[in-house]
């Protein structure tokens, strides 16, 4: 199995940001936890098509087509996917643990009401991929791109997006707790009725919030980005700004 030596470190891993500036209340934002993973010898994946709570575990993916295929409630333990084409693959209620899935690609992938723990998410290119009501522990996002991302009504804690482009990702309803966004671009952020707890969003290359600019109560942001988002702001609370 997959160990994590991050265990044990509480919350002061991530990348550092829990020692940085202090929020409103006067206390440092904490920052996320990364999943450190050491996976066991693989055996690669035999073929064949994806079984709805099919058990997967200590397997290798490689360049596996997937696409159309069901494995809702599915578990995958220990497992490596590489270069796999996830194209309308449904996955809702599947189970990720101590995994590193690198290189996916695909349009409508369903992994609604999943679980994702102590994974790495590494150069995805994915559209629409659906992870309403999911839940993200220990999950670090890094590099690629993800065009309108679902994560309504999803729990995400000691999750780190790195590096990536998200483009109109929609945390409507969502909780957010320890989540770091590092030199990731975020275009027209959907934060409806969010709820945000030591969201780090200093880092960000691109900060663009189209709705919920007003649940940004739980985050801390950098003056730079303070002034960009002046002008929603102003609006959110019906200031006119006129020279």
């Amino acid at each position: 199995m997959a160990r994590r030596a991050a265990d044990g470190m509480g919350g002061s891993g991530g990348t550092g940001s829990s020692g940085g500036a202090s929020g409103s209340s006067g206390t440092a934002v904490k920052g996320a936890r990364r999943p450190e993973l050491r996976l066991p010898a693989l055996e690669p994946f035999g073929g064949g098509e994806l079984e709805p709570d099919g058990d997967y575990d200590g397997l290798e993916f490689r360049e596996a087509d997937l696409a159309g295929q069901d494995g809702g409630g599915a578990r995958f333990m220990d497992c490596a996917l590489t270069g796999c084409a996830l194209d309308e693959t449904r996955l809702q209620h599947a189970r990720v643990l101590d995994s590193v899935l690198t290189g996916l690609r695909g349009v409508g992938t369903n992994l609604a009401d999943a679980t994702l723990r102590d994974v790495e998410v590494v150069d995805a290119r994915l559209g629409g991929l659906q992870l309403h009501g999911a839940v993200l522990e220990r999950v670090v996002v890094r590099g690629g791109k993800i065009d309108y991302l679902n994560l309504r009504a999803a729990r995400l804690k000691d999750v780190v997006f790195e590096s990536c482009v998200l483009v109109e990702p929609d945390f409507g309803g969502a909780r957010l707790e320890r989540v770091e966004f590092v030199d990731c671009v975020l275009k027209q952020v959907d934060l409806t009725a969010a709820v945000l707890k030591d969201v780090d969003l200093r880092a960000a290359a691109e900060l663009g919030i189209g709705r919920g600019v007003d649940r940004l109560a739980g985050a801390v942001i950098s003056p730079g980005q303070l002034i960009d988002l002046a002008p929603v702001l102003a609006a959110e609370m019906g200031i006119r700004v006129e020279g």
